[in-house]
């Protein structure tokens, strides 16, 4: 595996990680129907664009498996494939955005309680809760800091 900052994200890359995006959260954001996971599909292009650091991981082929993106301090996202869960890779992005971006702050679905373990594994605790996501669904945020 290795780790490398997107310098430009290209349609081709842009559609590999959005497979990633949409299995990662198909395993794990049990609480969304299909058509949310369409509906939030529709915004992921733009969210991939915008982000300022977008750190990738691929595999020995060099196909993206995970990626993370990281604005100022703040982990804004953090998505693997599910086969390859398990592996250390969420562990490696994350420390690799704390040594290198500083990140010490993330916002996570309450309804994910996997995800919030291993923030809460990875050193991060609890600040503050809403009781919907920030585009008002009713999806309560955890937001998290070192």
């Amino acid at each position: 595996m290795k780790i490398l900052e997107a310098a430009e994200i290209t349609p081709s890359l842009t559609e590999q990680l959005i497979a990633v995006w949409e299995k990662s959260v198909k395993a794990t954001h049990l609480f969304l129907s299909e058509n949310e996971v369409e509906e939030i599909k529709k915004y992921v292009p733009q969210a991939l664009n915008g982000i300022a650091h977008l750190i990738i991981t691929e595999n020995k082929d060099n196909c993206p498996v995970a990626f993370m993106g990281i604005e100022e301090q703040k982990l804004e996202m953090l998505f693997i494939a599910p086969e390859e869960r398990g592996r250390g890779l969420g562990r490696t992005l994350l420390q690799y955005g704390i040594e290198n971006y500083s990140v010490n702050k993330l916002a996570v679905n309450e309804q994910n309680p996997l995800a919030k373990g291993f923030y809460e594994h990875m050193g991060f605790h609890v600040y503050k809760r809403t009781a919907h996501d920030e585009q008002g669904n009713p999806y309560p945020l955890l937001y998290m800091k070192l």
